[in-house]
């Protein structure tokens, strides 16, 4: 009977504690619905000691599908961003190579009128010096020409000149031609020697006389006649 009884008992106990575990089993899931859904305004359950457990605060989740949209969108956003500053760089690039072209195009004009502009002067400046040297040999010419009276020679100049003007207009142009001609060895008439004299006692004499004097020398001599009334025109000093 004891054997029996043992038997019975461990067998009950078995049976109550398989009861126990599906009964603790198939109402778990109920327990954690019923915990899931209270809203946060809800009070909380109470835990097995009879204390109240706190509010639960349920924090919202992304999901990896959410997650990876945003990503993406703001990956977009920043390639528009990117490609957007790249197109600025290009047109800003585009405006210095167009500004630099420019640049270069007006260096290259003002070079050009610069090199036509040292052509022109160079072109001048040899002009000027042509002139210049034709004026210095116009000038050296006209010295040698100029026939100057001296101020201790007027005095003398002008008491003979006097004396010319009392003689014969035939006589006088006669002393003045032999004056201004002379004889050089070879036969040639050399008029440069004594014809600056010839000149200066002819412009000291009185018009009247001076007239009368060149007419008879025209009428003998025409070539003299014109060259003493050429040099009459550079006396100076007188």
């Amino acid at each position: 009977m004891s054997k029996k009884l043992l038997l019975i008992t461990a067998a009950a106990g078995v049976v109550s504690f398989l009861g126990a575990f599906g009964a603790a089993w198939f109402t778990r899931p109920a327990a954690v619905q019923g915990a899931s859904g209270e809203e946060p305004g809800e009070a909380s359950t109470q835990t097995a000691s009879g204390t109240k457990s706190p509010p639960t605060v349920l924090a919202p989740t992304m999901t990896p599908a959410h997650d990876g949209s945003n990503t993406r969108a703001m990956t977009e956003e920043q390639l528009k961003e990117l490609i957007f500053e790249v197109r600025e760089k290009i047109q800003e690039y585009q405006a210095k190579n167009q500004s630099l072209d420019k640049e270069k195009q007006r260096l290259l004009v003002a070079q050009q009128t610069l090199q036509k502009d040292i052509a022109a002067l160079n072109d001048l400046r040899v002009e000027l010096a042509a002139t210049v040297a034709n004026l210095r040999n116009e000038r050296d010419m006209l010295q040698k020409t100029r026939v100057e009276v001296e101020q201790a020679e007027r005095t003398n100049l002008v008491a003979i000149a006097a004396a010319y003007d009392k003689m014969d207009a035939a006589r006088a142009s006669e002393i003045l031609s032999n004056m201004a001609a002379t004889q050089s060895k070879s036969g040639a008439v050399n008029r440069s020697t004594n014809i600056d004299d010839a000149v200066k006692i002819l412009f000291f004499m009185q018009d009247r006389t001076k007239a009368k004097v060149l007419a008879e020398l025209a009428s003998t001599e025409p070539a003299l006649a014109a060259l003493l009334s050429q040099k009459l025109k550079q006396v100076t000093g007188g």
